[in-house]
């Protein structure tokens, strides 16, 4: 059922989109059908790919949306970009960004008492989540920070800037900027 029609700013276009409310969870069907076609050797497109054959079948909105939001990121990269083919790291940040744009615009919507908008969008962000690597725990975080630390020599707020970048290279793709930030933070005052 369509609940309403909405303009979403996104890299500077402004993009139609229709907000579809489900009685049901959106992304089960979804998940159930994807599970079986991931492949580690597949690159990121082909899966999406494929994803976006089987939400087709599953008639699931939601995850078709997110799906051709990723589809539309991707050519825009590989025309900008200066090569033809992205990297791993790069179809990672990419799937981050779209996720962290969907989280951004829940909590949004939440606070505005909009919840029939912010639900698709929470759903679109599960159904992106599930083509980022595993995150890793508060612990683990913690552990990779505290080594971090360790290695670059870092005594106080002052050496934030310089272990963050060590931390970000290293825990591309697996944490969030704010979860490294927190922990980068807990580990120096």
């Amino acid at each position: 059922m369509v609940s309403g029609f909405f303009y979403v700013l996104q890299n500077g276009i402004f993009n139609f989109c229709i907000s579809v409310r489900r009685r049901n969870n959106p992304t089960v069907p979804f998940k159930e059908h994807y599970q079986h076609l991931k492949n580690k050797n597949m690159s990121l497109e082909k899966e999406i790919m494929t994803a976006i054959k089987e939400a087709m079948k599953a008639k699931d909105q939601t995850a078709l949306a997110a799906l051709r939001a990723v589809k539309s990121e991707i050519l825009l990269a590989k025309t900008s970009g200066t090569s033809e083919e992205l990297t791993d790291e790069e179809e990672v940040k990419l799937v981050q960004k779209l996720v962290k744009q969907r989280k951004d615009s829940a909590r949004i919507f939440s606070e505005q008492h909009r919840e029939d908008l912010s639900e698709p969008e929470l759903a679109q962000a599960a159904v992106l989540e599930q083509f980022l690597p595993e995150q890793m725990s508060e612990e683990e975080i913690t552990k990779a920070v505290t080594a971090i630390i360790a290695n670059t020599g870092a005594l106080g707020m002052k050496d934030m800037g310089k272990v963050m970048g060590m931390a970000n290279k290293e825990l591309a793709g697996k944490a969030d900027g704010r979860s490294i930030s927190a922990a980068v933070k807990a580990q120096l005052t």
